[in-house]
């Protein structure tokens, strides 16, 4: 004969159901944490790899407060701030961390060997030691990689390209970051058989940079090419007004840049990688590990001209060249 279903019976199912233990369960939502090397973006502007990376998320179907949460750090271009940041998100113990730029990078594989973590790196991440090899990273990180090594010396032909006359041009790059010393080699080794003759800007830190102004004043590059960095990113309005002033043409890395008033960039579509990272994220969050997803490298490019910056210095640009441009400011 069944047992009558009695309200001793019904109250201890519903105490299992809506026990602590089991309502955490129920409402955990993974946590993302990101740090950025700069600062904050002012308000009204756009942050080129936030943005895109939260808007592939929810693309993917992730909605911020219901099924993931952001912890979100900006070192204000301090070094010592991103280990400080890096050690904070590791003891917030969130699930996952995404991140841009190598220092950034070698700050959090300093504070976490279990974390996963997600990077877009400038340089080549297998030479710079970030991870063991593009197919099988090992450890706890993967990501994409901008293989700037290798779009270093096809700037200096561009630039060269454009402007045939050019001889001599600066480099402006950090010799204390890890890496960059991989871009800076595979430049100067370029330039020789293109007839062009770098001067090597290197800086430690950037209260060098007044040294180099000083030296370009004298010596009159024919063009400048400014290798990407953090110490770069907190002087850029330094550097873009000493070009304008002085008529150097210069080219970068990233749009963003030339959106600043800059004169060219080319380099990988920024948009179309951190789309590839949120997705590699994606499947993080769903359980698969870094070591088992391959470093990817970029398959689109841009090159983006302000013409209003080439008429200001000075300038005409081959209109093969603006043909040949993504993007032109006019």
């Amino acid at each position: 004969m069944r047992k009558p279903f009695t309200i001793f019976t019904l109250c201890a199912i519903l105490l299992v159901l809506y026990s602590p233990a089991h309502a955490q369960k129920q409402t955990t939502i993974p946590r993302v944490g990101i740090l950025r090397p700069g600062a904050p973006v002012p308000e009204g502007s756009h942050d080129p790899f936030l943005d895109v990376f939260f808007q592939e998320l929810r693309r993917l179907g992730y909605v911020e407060g219901k099924n993931i949460t952001y912890e979100i750090r900006y070192a204000e271009g301090s070094r010592e701030r991103l280990r400080e940041l890096a050690i904070e998100l590791v003891q917030l113990k969130v699930d996952a961390i995404f991140t841009v730029s190598n220092p950034a990078i070698f700050a959090l594989k300093q504070a976490t060997k279990t974390i996963p973590i997600v990077i877009v790196s400038s340089t080549d991440p297998v030479r710079s030691g970030i991870v063991a090899s593009l197919a099988h990273p090992g450890g706890n990180l993967t990501g994409m990689s901008l293989i700037s090594a290798d779009l270093w010396p096809k700037r200096l032909e561009l630039i060269k390209e454009i402007f045939p006359k050019v001889s001599r041009v600066a480099m402006f790059w950090n010799k204390s970051r890890t890496g960059m010393a991989v871009e800076a080699k595979a430049t100067q080794e370029a330039a020789g058989p293109i007839g062009v003759t770098l001067q090597d800007r290197g800086v430690k830190d950037a209260s060098e940079m007044e040294v180099v102004f000083e030296a370009m004043s004298k010596e009159r590059p024919d063009a400048f090419l400014a290798l990407m960095d953090i110490s770069l990113l907190a002087h850029r309005k330094r550097i873009l007004d000493f070009l304008a002033k002085n008529r150097v043409p210069a080219i970068f890395e990233s749009k963003d840049w030339v959106e600043a008033g800059g004169l060219i960039s080319y380099g990988a579509d920024t948009a179309d990688v951190t789309r590839r990272a949120a997705a590699q994220m994606d499947k993080i969050l769903k359980g698969a590990k870094p070591a088992d997803i391959p470093v990817e490298q970029p398959t689109k490019f841009e090159m983006v001209v302000n013409l209003r910056t080439a008429q200001q210095i000075g300038l005409t640009i081959p209109p093969n060249v603006l043909a040949r441009a993504d993007r032109v400011i006019r």
